[in-house]
């Protein structure tokens, strides 16, 4: 069935239902940034398989609201759908919520999916629909029904993760959410994102396509707590550690009806950003609502000595298969035919090739030419293209280890290349390591350092439509709150605590040119303490990824001394580390790759 036909059946579902606009989001029942098969009803209705991005449908026209990495994207997808796209962030370009107003009459009705809508949004749409008198219906799945051969949940089973990897027991981790619990004067706590559920329990799963996540739901109480799941997702060693700690196994839907269970006089902990809105209205009058970040969000995201410990390991053997996979494409490339696919299962191959390799944190990147200037890009069978030995290959992948999530990102010089090429992709480099020998005082946000990643970039008046870097998730989601670097502050992201030790972020400046190329190169970094004194306590990065830099892309003419000194030291450790456990050959290469300039 065509994007036409299926928004042309969803919109017969909609005048049977008196219904003048209908929202599906990006989203699961849980607000994941990467939604399950299940899940995936924007991709189905509209043809866009950004993994960001809201569908309007109204009676005669069709919106899409996503931000810059995928505007490229989606002009393509939507083409023919009668879908138009709106530019995110843009000056000028009104919110989905905003543009709802104006195009629903008085007195109408706007519906969607509750389960797959946070608390906020909902809200916020209460609020810009109010003047109008026009009613949200929440309760109501018609892309369910447009969707005749909609996968089923995953049933996959889950698996324990060791406190050899976690550093700390789930009995502690309960104790810890409590206290911050007793503080807020809750009596109970609803935890409805994945990966939240899953760092508490200390479980991982494979619910989500690259995620290692768990379908559930949490209500934590003061003395016990309730974990909604498909019982036969959990073997003997999980219902035992469940069992220890004085968790009760409920069926997965059950929690809609528990927190109706509340009663009058109790008081709930919710996190708006990170709570459906049905859940939400789910709960009884008279209950206290306490709105109050997940506490879990902040205390996965400063990881432990254990965690980056493991972490690090993790990071080496994912820097040996990116060294194997450049020294591959550089010699191979001309000489055997390699794709972007090819070159994708090519790295899967030196990754499995490591001990405690899982599967891939996310889908892979691997983009040839103009296609590395959409920033997501993931090729297909009908966009691979053979890469050939000129211009530049880029490749933003990462590896999900036992010991941890790996996010890198290398552009590669596959052949002679023009001189702007040259000095947009040293540009790029030159912010990426700025920013990693940015010294700053606590306290600081993401907002604060992300000018010191775009500076060389801006400096050609040029910038890219995204953040710089992300924190990520100890084998969990990849982009994981709540800090990241970016010059604006935008709510929805939910990047905005100041920068605390042992959190884990990327690093990851860009130049794209539609129609041209693409560069970016991408580091993760720890968040460490440095000098305390009089001024205050001083804070640094410690890099944790170590791959070569290809240098045939950078002109060392247009880099600062200092600039030059970090990339020949960060060369001589990528040496160091990753050299002992190659080949000869690709030692030798290696050398010449991490020489210093």
């Amino acid at each position: 069935m065509k994007v036409a036909d299926r928004i042309a059946r969803l919109r017969a579902l909609m005048e049977q239902n008196g219904i003048d606009a209908y929202i599906v989001p990006t989203a699961d029942f849980h607000q994941s940034e990467n939604a399950g098969e299940y899940f995936k009803c924007r991709e189905f209705i509209s043809g866009f398989d950004g993994s960001y991005g809201t569908v309007m449908i109204a009676k005669d026209e069709a919106g899409l609201w996503t931000d810059g990495r995928y505007w490229t994207q989606a002009e393509k997808q939507l083409e023919g759908s009668g879908i138009s796209l709106f530019h995110m962030f843009e000056d000028g370009v009104p919110t989905m919520e905003e543009y709802l107003a104006q195009i629903v009459p008085e007195n109408g009705k706007v519906a969607f999916d509750g389960r797959v809508v946070s608390m906020e949004e909902g809200q916020d749409l209460e609020k810009a629909l109010a003047s109008k008198n026009i009613t949200i219906e929440y309760s109501c799945d018609l892309v369910g029904d447009v969707w005749e051969d909609r996968p089923e949940i995953s049933k996959e089973p889950v698996f324990v993760l060791d406190e050899k990897y976690t550093g700390e027991s789930v009995a502690s981790k309960l104790e810890r959410v409590r206290n911050v619990m007793k503080e807020n004067g809750a009596t109970a706590h609803i935890i409805a994102s994945l990966d939240d559920v899953c760092w508490l329990i200390n479980m991982r799963g494979n619910d989500v396509v690259y995620y290692p996540l768990i379908f559930s739901y949490a209500l934590v109480k003061l003395d016990g707590m309730d974990l909604f799941i498909d019982e036969n997702k959990l073997n003997d060693e999980a219902k035992a550690l469940l069992a220890e700690n004085n968790i009760t196994v409920r069926p997965y839907n059950d929690i809609y009806e528990e927190v109706k269970n509340l009663k009058a006089g109790e008081s709930v902990m919710i996190d708006p950003m990170k709570l459906n809105y049905a859940l939400y209205n789910n709960i009884p009058e008279g209950v206290e609502k306490i709105e109050h970040q997940n506490p879990t969000i902040l205390m996965k995201a400063m990881k432990n000595d254990v965690e980056l410990e493991n972490i690090k390991n993790a990071h080496i053997k994912d820097g040996i298969a990116v060294t194997k996979l450049m020294h591959w494409m550089k010699t191979n490339v001309g000489k055997i035919k390699i794709t972007e696919m090819s070159a994708a299962r090519k790295l899967e191959e030196f990754r499995k090739e490591q001990e405690g390799y899982i599967r891939d944190s996310f889908e892979p990147i691997c983009a040839y030419k103009d296609h590395a200037a959409m920033m997501h890009y993931a090729p297909t069978d009908e966009s691979d293209v053979e890469v050939l030995p000129e211009h530049l290959f880029l490749t933003d992948t990462g590896g999900g280890y036992i010991e941890g999530s790996t996010d890198i990102t290398r552009t590669f010089v596959m052949g002679p290349v023009a001189d702007e090429l040259k000095t947009h992709f040293t540009a790029v480099v030159r912010g990426m390591l700025n920013l990693s020998r940015a010294k700053f005082l606590y306290g600081c946000f993401g907002y604060n350092l992300d000018a010191i990643a775009r500076g060389p970039i801006w400096d050609l008046d040029i910038d890219f439509k995204c953040g710089t870097g992300h924190g990520v998730g100890y084998l969990l989601n990849i982009h994981e709150p709540p800090t990241g670097f970016r010059w604006q502050i935008v709510k929805s992201k939910n990047e905005h605590h100041k920068f605390e030790e042992g959190m884990v972020l990327t690093n990851e400046p860009g130049v794209y040119v539609e129609g041209s190329h693409g560069i970016r190169i991408e580091n993760e970094m720890i968040v460490t303490k440095g000098e305390k004194n009089e001024f205050g306590q001083f804070m640094h990065f410690e890099t944790i990824t170590f791959a070569p830099i290809d240098l045939d892309g950078i002109n060392p003419d247009e880099m600062t001394k200092f600039e030059r000194e970090w990339l020949n030291n960060y060369h001589a450790q990528v040496f160091e580390k990753i050299g002992p456990h190659l080949t000869e050959e690709e030692r030798e290469w290696l050398k010449e790759y991490t020489r210093a300039i």
